[in-house]
C-alpha cells in the first residue's frame, strides 16, 4: 500500500509536466538568446539587460493573458497548441535567425538599446506563448484551493527553469551548435505536447506534431540562412565562453569568436602575419633589451606566440581561458607546445596571481570589440602586471577602439589607467582615421622616454626579424584623458565606454609583406652595424626564414 502511494506521489500530472517543460524551455531559450545575439550586438551588460527584460516582459504578458482566460479556456488541448506553436516559432528562429538579426539592426535606436528589437523579434513570441502554460496548469491542477494550486505550479515551473539554466549552460552550449540547441528545445515542446495529448492524441494532432518536428529537423539540418561567415566553414562550435568558427577563404584560415575575426593564418606559411596589427607585437623588442621570457594573455589562433617561439630564443607562456580555443589552435592553426611554448588553460589575471615567474614582455591580447573582461583593464590588474615584469619589462595591450572621436573612450580610459602605474605609455593605431581598429598600447617600467626617432633608429640597428618602420609612423606618446575615468576593480564602466562603438565597423587590415625581413641576412652586416650587438635581443641559434 505504501509503495503504491509513493509511486502515485512521484507521478507528475499533465499540467505539472507542462509547466516543468515550459520552465526548462523558457530559461534555456534565454541563455541561448545571448549566444545568438552576441555576434551582431555583442554580449555587453546592455545586451543581457535587454534579453532579461524582454523575457520577463513576454512571460508577464503570457501570464496575464493566460490568467484572464484560464477559467473558461484552460484545457489540455490548448496547452498542446501552445507547445506546438512554440516549437514552430523556434524552427523559424533557427532557420531565419540571422536574417531577422540583420533586419533588426535597421531600427533607429541609441546604441545601448540596439539589441532590443532583435531580442523581441526572435524570442518575444515563443516566450509569450510559454507564459500561458502556468495559469492554464494552475486552473487544471488537482490541488485544492487557488493558493495551493498556484504555489505548486510556480514551484514546479521554477524547478524547470533551474534545470533549463544548468543543462543549457553546462551541457548543451559546450556540446551543441546554436541550431541544435534550438532543435532540442523545439523537440522538448513537441514531446510535451504529445504527452499532454495522450492517450487519445488522435490522427490530426499526431500529424501536426510530426509536421512541426519535421520542420524543426529540416531547419536545424540546414544550419539556417546566412548563419556562418563567408567562406568554407571548417569547424564550428559553442564553447562555454563564446561561439567559435574556423573559416577558410582562399589561402587564409580565420578564427571567428562571437562572429568577429580574432586571428588568421596563412595556410602556406603558418607563422606569417596576416592581420596588420600582429606585427606590432614585436614593437616592445625595440623598447627593451635582452628578452628571455614572454607571456601572452589570450591565445586565439596563437599568431604572436607561434612567431615568438619559432623565431626568438625565448620562452613563451600563453594564458588562454577557453580550453576549446586551445584545442582548435592545435588542430587547425599549427600550434604545438614545446620547450619554448607553454600553454596554460586559465584566466590571465589568475595566472599572474599564481605564478612566481617574471617576464620581460607581457602581451595582453584578450579584448574584443564589444566584450572586454574588465578585470584585465583595471589599475589593480596593471599593478599586478607591473609586479610580474622585470626591471625593464614592457606591457603591450591590444586595445580595440578608435584613436579619436566618440568611439575612443575605451582606448583613452585604458591609456589613462596604464599611465597611473607605468611611467611611460605609448600607443600605435593600426589604421588611419577615427575608425574602430586595433590600437597597440605599450607601457614601460623604465621611466626613460623613447622618442619616435629613437624607435626608428633602433629599428634600423636591431635584428628582430621584422621591419617595423611603417608601424612606427603611427607612434603617439599622449592622449586626451580628462573626460575618461581610471578603471578600478570597484568601478570599471567598460560597457558604457564601449557603447559608442556599437554599430560601427571594426576595421582590420592585412599585414604588408614589405615589413618582413630575413633576420640573419648577413653576419658581416650585423657586425658592421654600430651598436647592433648591444642592442640586439637574444637571436635564434638557427637562421630564420623570411615569411
Amino acid at each position: 500500500m505504501a509503495s503504491t502511494l509513493s509511486a502515485s506521489a512521484l507521478r507528475l500530472s499533465k499540467p505539472e509536466v507542462a509547466v516543468f517543460s515550459s520552465g526548462v524551455a523558457s530559461m534555456g531559450l534565454e541563455i541561448l538568446a545571448g549566444r545568438m545575439i552576441a555576434p551582431q550586438f555583442g554580449s555587453s551588460i546592455y545586451t543581457w539587460g535587454s534579453i532579461i527584460g524582454v523575457f520577463l516582459t513576454a512571460l508577464s504578458l503570457g501570464y496575464h493573458h493566460g490568467g484572464r482566460h484560464a477559467a473558461s479556456r484552460a484545457s489540455n488541448d490548448r496547452m498542446v497548441k501552445v507547445f506546438l506553436a512554440t516549437a514552430l516559432y523556434v524552427a523559424g528562429v533557427i532557420f531565419f535567425g540571422d536574417v531577422m538579426l540583420r533586419s533588426a539592426v535597421a531600427f533607429p535606436l541609441p546604441s545601448r538599446f540596439a539589441s532590443l528589437p532583435a531580442v523581441t523579434l526572435l524570442f518575444g513570441p515563443p516566450t509569450y506563448l510559454l507564459g500561458f502554460v502556468s495559469p492554464y496548469a494552475a486552473e487544471l491542477s488537482e490541488k485544492e484551493g487557488t493558493g495551493e494550486a498556484s504555489g505548486h505550479v510556480y514551484a514546479v515551473g521554477t524547478v524547470g527553469s533551474i534545470v533549463g539554466a544548468f543543462a543549457t549552460t553546462y551541457f548543451l552550449i559546450p556540446a551543441l551548435s546554436v541550431a541544435h540547441i534550438g532543435l532540442v528545445f523545439g523537440l522538448l515542446s513537441i514531446a510535451t505536447a504529445v504527452y499532454v495529448a495522450r492517450p487519445s492524441i488522435g490522427r490530426e494532432r499526431a500529424g501536426r506534431s510530426l509536421a512541426v518536428a519535421l520542420v524543426l529537423v529540416v531547419a536545424a539540418a540546414s544550419g539556417g540562412v546566412g548563419l556562418s561567415a563567408t567562406g568554407n566553414v571548417v569547424y564550428q562550435t559553442q564553447t562555454p565562453y563564446q561561439e567559435l568558427e574556423v573559416v577558410d577563404r582562399g589561402d587564409t584560415r580565420t578564427l571567428y569568436l562571437d562572429g568577429q575575426p580574432h586571428s588568421a593564418m596563412d595556410l602556406d606559411d603558418p607563422n606569417a602575419h596576416v592581420f596588420d596589427y600582429t606585427p606590432y607585437f614585436h614593437m616592445p623588442l625595440l623598447m627593451t633589451d635582452d628578452v628571455d621570457r614572454v607571456l601572452f594573455i589570450g591565445g586565439g589562433g596563437f599568431t604572436g606566440p607561434k612567431r615568438f617561439a619559432a623565431e626568438y630564443n625565448v620562452t613563451v607562456d600563453v594564458a588562454e581561458i577557453d580550453p576549446e580555443v586551445v584545442r582548435v589552435a592545435k588542430e587547425y592553426f599549427a600550434v604545438e607546445e614545446s620547450e619554448n611554448l607553454n600553454i596554460h588553460t586559465t584566466g590571465g589575471r589568475q595566472f599572474l596571481q599564481e605564478t612566481n615567474r617574471t617576464y620581460d614582455l607581457i602581451v595582453l591580447d584578450a579584448y574584443k570589440k564589444d566584450k572586454v573582461p574588465f578585470q584585465l583593464t583595471t589599475v589593480e590588474f596593471m599593478r599586478l602586471a607591473n609586479d610580474r615584469l622585470d626591471e625593464d619589462g614592457v606591457l603591450l595591450a591590444n586595445v580595440i577602439s578608435a584613436p579619436s572621436g566618440p568611439a575612443s573612450k575605451f582606448y583613452r580610459a585604458q591609456y589613462k589607467t596604464m599611465s597611473r602605474v607605468f611611467p611611460q605609455v605609448y600607443s600605435f593605431p593600426t589604421q588611419g582615421g577615427p575608425v574602430v581598429q586595433n590600437i597597440e598600447v605599450a607601457a614601460t617600467k623604465n621611466g626613460t622616454h623613447i622618442s619616435q626617432a629613437e624607435l626608428a633608429a633602433r629599428n634600423e640597428r636591431r635584428d628582430i626579424g621584422i621591419d617595423l618602420s611603417e608601424e612606427i609612423t603611427s607612434y603617439r606618446d599622449d592622449a586626451r584623458t580628462d573626460d575618461v575615468p581610471v578603471l578600478r576593480d570597484d568601478r570599471a564602466p567598460v560597457d558604457s565606454l564601449l557603447d559608442p562603438m556599437v554599430g560601427q565597423r571594426y576595421v582590420v587590415g592585412e599585414a604588408s609583406e614589405s615589413n618582413e625581413t630575413t633576420a640573419n641576412e648577413s653576419d658581416a652586416d650585423a657586425t658592421a652595424t654600430a651598436g647592433a650587438a648591444s642592442d640586439a635581443i637574444r637571436a635564434p641559434e638557427a637562421t630564420r626564414t623570411a615569411v
